[in-house]
C-alpha cells in the first residue's frame, strides 16, 4: 500500500481526536488505576499544538485522504546540561494507528518519516515511552530497532 505521511493540519483534528480516543482506550483498559477514558487533548489544545514548531505532529493518510494514524513529537534539549550532553532529541509523545489499519505498515510509515524528520533536524536520538500494559506497542518499537533507554519502575501501594 502507498501512504503519505505529512504534517498534520487543522482539518485533520477530528480524525486525530478519534485516534487519541483509541490509544487512550488501550491504556485505560490496561491500567484503569491510572488512566481515565477520554482524550489527552481537547480540540482547542490540539489546534495550539499544531501551530508550535517544537511539537510537530504528523499524520499518515491513504490514497483517498483518510487519516490512518498520527505521530506526536517534541523537540527537546536536556535542562541540566551540567551532567548531560547538550544534544537535541526528538521525543515521540504518541504514535497511534487506527484500529482498522493495524498490520498494514502504517506505523512503520509514520516511524520512518519521524526518523527522517529527526535526522533532518540534526537530532542525536529519538526517544519514547511505552506502557508495559501495551505489549503490542512494545513489540512494534522493538521491531523498529528501538532499545531500552531508561526504565521507569513502580510499586502500587494497597489501601491501608
Amino acid at each position: 500500500m502507498s501512504y503519505t505521511v505529512r504534517p498534520a493540519r487543522e482539518q485533520d483534528i477530528p480524525a486525530i481526536m478519534e485516534l487519541l480516543r483509541q490509544v487512550n482506550r488501550v491504556h485505560a483498559d490496561g491500567r484503569p488505576d491510572l488512566f481515565r477514558y477520554g482524550t489527552k487533548y481537547s480540540a482547542d489544545e490540539l489546534s495550539a499544538i499544531l501551530k508550535q514548531e517544537q511539537t510537530p505532529v504528523f499524520v499518515c493518510e491513504d490514497a483517498g485522504g483518510g487519516i490512518l494514524g498520527h505521530g506526536f513529537c517534541v523537540l527537546q534539549r536536556p535542562e541540566n546540561t551540567r551532567l548531560l550532553q547538550d544534544v537535541l532529541t526528538l521525543y515521540i509523545d504518541d504514535i497511534c494507528v487506527d484500529e482498522s489499519a493495524r498490520g498494514r505498515s502504517v506505523g512503520r510509515a509514520l516511524y520512518e518519516h519521524i526518523l527522517a524528520f529527526a535526522r533532518q533536524k540534526g537530532c542525536h536520538n529519538v526517544t519514547l515511552n511505552v506502557w508495559s500494559c501495551n505489549p503490542g506497542a512494545m513489540k512494534f518499537y522493538e521491531k523498529m530497532g528501538l532499545v531500552p533507554y531508561k526504565v521507569c519502575m513502580e510499586q502500587v501501594l494497597g489501601q491501608e
